[in-house]
């Protein structure tokens, strides 16, 4: 099998205007008479089901949730990069292209990253027309902070909550071609299978989760914008209904799947405190903007505060180590986030933690404090304050920049981070693998498109901090919207899709089998329990770290397990009612055959690179290993049949405009 990524031709800098300037069009009475399908509601669904509503195509847009508005962007907090330059600090389109490349430790394609730095400067303007309220300095002018793998602020945020007013600014859009007709909206609806007719999507079976109901909808097109599939670790920072099963279906009818290995390990999150756990909270990169990452020098003082018996204030700073700063100097806590997850596990391993479980670092606001109380003091004529009045003016630009987070880490962990510092952990929060997609966000299956962090495209082997909601809405209001012409600019002769066609008959029985199946197992374990089971397979041998022995081991145990739940799987209840078990049972089903994947392409990598790390491929000190020569190309798998080996699919990655070169953050 060969694929195309249909790249255009030309220098890097003209392909997107060049390629817009010529692209294939449909007409706006032609528009009236095609429909596409639009699954998923955060910000790359939303932000493409309200642009293609807008340019006046018929759209059927599907959420899980009761609300489009409960996406799981709505969870972002730090901000959106764009390359506006507004610091005046040096950025621009090729500075955020090249900080992207580097930090995807050059396993993303040139031209999309490109493209995505290219069109970031107009998603804050379409983001402020809509009211968006992002932070504003004294001037009035939009504030910008800095993020990990960069030497400029080019990250705009509204407090803790960007990802929130950023939806919020999508579903009034798409609230607006609602309301016009434009957009028809299904809530608590979720894809099971994609229908492919003559090789082309054209259309979906979905559930409806209040009644159970199995639905046929027929489309020209179909857009994903589903997600990432982190939850496949059972503990992540992802919102608990996120799955991978729309894509995952996909990939089922012959969709490939591409880098799926790469998972992105969050720096800062609130440590995990027991087994009961099923969900872990995400403290913003921001944070490391004024937040310096330690651990204690000495191990006695380590195992001391493990034990309960001293606290971060208590240990002096001589007896601190500042590793991330020590480890790179040119970058210090703002790293990457896979190089400072991976310098905090160092750390634990050492013995160094300092949670009860030693699996813990600092994340210390006490010198931004003074420094923020200082400057508070000179600007109110206070020359000498004593050291209470700069700890409240401190406490007080703090609470500003970071309140919510403060507060929402003071409710979870039960600890005031204004007098104490924060303890955090890395964790599973974003997957830089999914469906393959070629220059027009089309996948292998022509008329089927994958959006946002549903496709592998933009970030290579690790994701920038604050790069996500900007590929989403770069997506979803400037790039499909364009692209989608070329294929649907031939379908305008294309009927309305006829949903009693056997190919949606088909699809609607293999989804009732799945069904039915699964009901009738009636095992002994819960889906849940099962859930944890796999969970801990992925994060012992394809999480932080790999080795070909562990992987090798866990695609053994990840085959069991798919045994064991559908010979042992209990799911109470019926199919055609509200029964929130049977859908967590078919997400669970397909994060196992996605998990086998994730391991065999671990494995099938013998380097590392960003946030896949195997333990036989690093530097002396510890640091990733690249091998150009041999895998500079994105992975992609065809995998219809799970019981087979899966086929790979080589794209080659060429770089025409960077210098590929080792990463280095020092």
């Amino acid at each position: 099998m060969s694929i195309n990524s249909n790249i255009p031709e030309g220098p890097l800098k003209s392909k997107w205007t060049d390629y817009k300037s010529k692209v294939a069009l449909v007409s706006p009475g032609n528009k009236r008479r095609i429909d596409v399908i639009v699954v998923g509601t955060g910000l790359a669904g939303a932000a493409a089901a309200a642009s293609l509503g807008e340019l006046g195509y018929n759209v059927q847009c599907f959420t899980f949730h009761d609300s489009p508005r409960r996406a799981h962007s709505i969870a972002a907090q730090g901000g959106i990069n764009a390359a506006k330059n507004y610091q005046n600090d040096g950025d621009s389109v090729y500075r955020l292209f090249y900080d992207t490349i580097k930090g995807g430790d050059y396993r993303s394609r040139e031209a999309n990253v490109y493209r995505l730095a290219e069109v970031s400067a107009s998603i804050i303007d379409q983001a402020v027309a809509q009211g968006v309220p992002f932070a504003r300095e004294y001037g009035g002018l939009l504030e910008n902070r800095s993020f990990g793998g960069v030497q400029v602020s080019r990250t705009f945020y509204a407090r803790g909550q960007t990802g929130q007013q950023l939806l919020i600014g999508a579903y009034q859009s798409l609230n607006r071609q609602i309301a016009l007709g434009n957009v028809r909206m299904f809530n608590r609806h979720e894809m099971l299978d994609v229908v492919i007719i003559d090789g082309k999507a054209r259309g979906i079976i979905a559930r409806n989760l209040i009644t159970g109901k199995i639905e046929r909808f027929g489309a020209h097109a179909v857009v994903l914008g589903t997600g990432g599939y982190g939850n496949v670790f059972y503990l992540s920072t992802n919102a608990m209904g996120s799955n991978v099963t729309a894509a995952w279906k996909a990939v089922k009818r012959g969709a490939l799947m591409a880098n799926p290995c790469f998972t992105q390990i969050h720096p800062t999150c609130i440590p995990v405190s027991g087994d009961y756990q099923s969900k872990l909270t995400l403290m913003s990169e921001s944070l490391r903007n004024d937040g310096r990452v330690w651990v204690p020098a000495k191990k006695e003082d380590a195992i001391a505060i493990q034990k309960g018996q001293k606290k971060g204030n208590d240990i002096p700073e001589g007896d601190r180590d500042y590793f991330l700063e020590r480890r790179y100097p040119a970058y210090g806590n703002l790293v990457p986030r896979d190089v400072a997850s991976r310098a905090a596990k160092v750390e634990c391993d050492k013995g160094h933690g300092v949670s009860p479980t030693g699996l813990a670092v600092f994340l210390d606001f006490g010198s931004a404090i003074k420094r923020y109380g200082k400057s508070q003091a000179n600007l109110l004529g206070i020359h000498t304050p004593d050291e209470s009045t700069i700890i409240k003016l401190g406490n007080e630009v703090v609470e500003e920049k970071y309140g919510n987070l403060f507060e929402m880490y003071e409710k979870i962990s039960g600890e005031n981070p204004y007098q104490q510092p924060m303890k955090i952990y890395p964790a599973v929060h974003y997957t830089m693998g999914g469906l393959w997609v070629d220059y027009n966000l089309e996948t292998n299956i022509p008329g089927l498109f994958a959006t946002g962090e549903c496709n592998f495209s933009d970030h290579g082997a690790n994701r920038l901090g604050a790069s996500a909601l900007m590929q989403g809405l770069a997506d979803g209001y400037f790039v499909l919207p364009y692209t989608i012409g070329n294929f649907l600019s031939k379908e305008i002769r294309t009927p309305k899709i006829d949903i009693s066609a056997e190919a949606f008959s088909m699809a609607e029985n293999q989804v009732r089998n799945n069904i039915n199946h699964i009901l009738s197992i009636q095992g002994n374990q819960t889906v849940e329990s099962l859930h944890k089971k796999l969970g801990k397979i992925m994060w012992e041998y394809c999480g932080m770290s790999r080795s070909k022995e562990g992987l090798i081991k866990a695609r053994k145990m990840v085959q069991e397990l798919r045994q064991e739940f559908w010979t042992d799987v209990y799911v109470p209840g019926k199919s055609e009612e509200f029964n929130p078990e049977l859908e967590k049972a078919l997400r669970v089903a397909d994060f196992i055959e996605l998990g086998e994947l994730m391991i065999i392409d671990a494995l099938n990598r013998n380097e590392s690179c960003g946030g896949h790390f195997r333990e036989e491929f690093q530097t002396e000190e510890g640091e990733t290993l690249r091998d150009d020569e041999n895998y500079s190309y994105v992975a992609s798998w065809l995998w219809t049949n799970v019981n087979n080996e899966p086929e790979l699919v080589k794209e080659d990655l060429k770089y025409e405009e960077v210098k590929i070169a080792s990463r280095s953050y020092k």
